[in-house]
């Protein structure tokens, strides 16, 4: 039987080591999308989930073509519509009709994904959950964990929609264990935004298993990447992780934890579960000590997740007697305020427009997207990731190619251009894109906007403006106030602090007051929801923010 099943025609992914080497066994009437999702490990962007709307799964296939179905009426339009190259096919249209030959598939959107890793240091005092007591291992609350004369190692985990971020920690001393090691979210072939995901979950039976599973393979196998990268046995440092937190927004959150997601897709838009879990590695599929406990920090309300727990520990704005704000722009844009008096918080999705996702040279931050634009005397000026060709554009690009339309008059403060604007002959802005990238920047300015009107303060007695994640990392802070992403204040009050995400959980991995701090934050912070607190008057507010001044 082994011998037949060997003998079996394959699909082949030669970008990637899994998909070079073993293959997937062809399953006819499954489309070359479905066999991606099987073997697991194989990066695709998928913003739609398969439906065949958003043409970005792109592939080219160099063997066994003649086993595959024709080209559907959905590639066809995307060819008259130059979307689509002659010689290239759809993954979520492409199925397989014969299973006699072998096929070798090539991912056209294939590139080193730019994920941001670096955090913000804070001082955090040293008590974890697990402790060492002559040569066993307790849980805080008396539980035996056995034996164990090792290193004991913890792992702080961020599940983002786009990318998964984890850290090993020593839990004795506090120190890293190597550098944060970080992949994109493998969910991302089932949709690149949290609605495709939860449709998923809705429309297939065994949906929210298969998301959960095809995260903790991607941890799994980041952990086994961190033992090859420092050179250690396999599983020497995975057997040794005895505690491990998790974060992400409220929907990631969920699904890591079997959590039904269906509430977060319908009104009104609440996750069923707010507090935090408790869970055995071993129940989870995480390729750590099967003893270990995972930590789940509580949920804020709405999208505001779990994530955004991890950002104000971070930042201490909770601890702090002065006004801060925290400004998280992503898929999911989260806007904080507060001191230790108290918290205000609103999220909003902003779908993929920032992250070039939703536009038609839209890219990640993969080699060869355009990350900087400058228009001077006419002539246009852009950098690229790795300085090679350019690809598309990615959010930060996008961000200084509007401000430079604005400032050059190209295009007009009701943010309209007469034409298509073209970076390069490949890469270009439509009008359709601008209003995409305009209703998110308007969505997430109005909460800004109310949650300072809500909390009874100005923009000038706001202290600090942290701004979270990659966005708040890499994109141009005065560019970003030209276009009204955030607000004209003081260029000195903004405060980028990399991944905040990932610093509070680390934090709430290495002592025991942070994990207690998550708790009380879960009630503490008051979660707003601007389109409800406003009524019909939200629509004006966010078609005020939409044009530029």
């Amino acid at each position: 039987m082994s011998k037949d099943l060997d003998k079996m025609a394959k699909m082949f992914f030669p970008q990637y080591s899994k998909g070079r080497k073993e293959g997937i066994n062809l399953s006819v009437g499954s489309s070359i999308l479905e066999h991606i999702k099987k073997i697991g490990g194989i990066e695709i962007e998928s913003e739609c989930g398969g439906n065949g709307i958003c043409g970005r799964d792109i592939v080219r296939v160099d063997e066994g073509a003649e086993s595959l179905t024709g080209l559907s009426k959905v590639e066809k339009r995307f060819i008259r519509q130059g979307k689509l190259e002659q010689g290239h096919r759809l993954a979520c249209q492409a199925v397989v009709a014969r299973d006699n030959n072998n096929i070798k598939v090539f991912i056209s959107s294939f590139g080193k994904y730019t994920i941001l890793t670096d955090t913000i240091k804070t001082k955090v005092e040293l008590n974890p959950s697990v402790y060492r007591k002559n040569d066993k291992l307790f849980y805080y609350t008396g539980e035996d964990l056995g034996s164990h004369k090792g290193k004991i190692y913890g792992l702080a985990i961020d599940v983002g929609t786009t990318t998964l971020v984890m850290q090993v920690f020593d839990l004795e001393t506090g120190e890293s264990i190597g550098t944060p090691i970080a992949c994109k979210n493998p969910q991302i072939s089932y949709g690149n935004d949290i609605i495709s995901r939860i449709g998923y979950t809705i429309n297939n039976k065994n949906g929210l298993k298969e998301l959960q599973k095809v995260l903790t393979d991607g941890i799994n196998s980041s952990l086994m990447e961190l033992e090859k990268r420092l050179d250690v046995s396999k599983g020497s440092i995975s057997r040794s992780i005895y505690d491990v937190v998790v974060v992400g927004n409220s929907t990631m959150r969920s699904i890591f934890f079997f959590q039904d997601v269906h509430d977060l897709g319908v009104i009104p838009f609440e996750p069923s579960n707010k507090d935090s879990i408790k869970m055995k590695a071993s129940q989870l599929g995480l390729a750590v000590n099967p003893k270990a406990l995972v930590y789940g920090a509580p949920l804020i309300g709405g999208h505001a997740g779990a994530d955004c727990i991890a950002d104000i520990i971070a930042t201490r704005l909770y601890e702090d007697p002065d006004i801060n704000m925290i400004i998280d722009i992503g898929t999911n844009g989260e806007v904080v305020i507060g001191n230790n008096n108290s918290i205000l918080t609103a999220s909003c999705a902003a779908g993929g427009a920032y992250e070039g996702y939703q536009l038609n040279c839209g890219v990640g931050a993969i080699e060869g997207a355009i990350t900087r634009v400058n228009i001077e005397n006419g002539d246009i000026n852009f950098d690229t990731l790795g300085n090679k060709p350019p690809l598309g554009i990615c959010g930060s690009g996008v961000i200084d190619l509007l401000a430079e339309l604005f400032k050059n008059k190209i295009m007009n403060k009701k943010a309209r251009i007469n034409a298509d604007f073209h970076i390069t002959n490949g890469v270009y802005v439509t009008q359709n894109d601008i209003n995409q990238l305009i209703i998110a920047k308007a969505g997430l300015r109005s909460d800004q906007d109310l949650l300072i009107k809500y909390y009874g303060t100005s923009l000038d007695k706001i202290h600090k403006i942290y701004l979270a994640g990659a966005f708040g990392n890499y994109m141009d802070i005065e560019n970003a106030m030209v276009i009204g992403l955030l607000p004209k204040a003081n260029k000195s009050k903004f405060v980028r602090f990399g991944n905040g995400a990932l610093a509070g959980a680390r934090d709430m991995l290495l002592s025991k007051k942070r994990r207690s701090d998550a708790e009380f934050l879960k009630t503490f912070i008051e979660h707003k929801k601007p389109n409800e607190v406003e009524g019909e008057n939200f629509l004006y507010t966010v078609v005020d923010n939409m044009y530029f001044s």
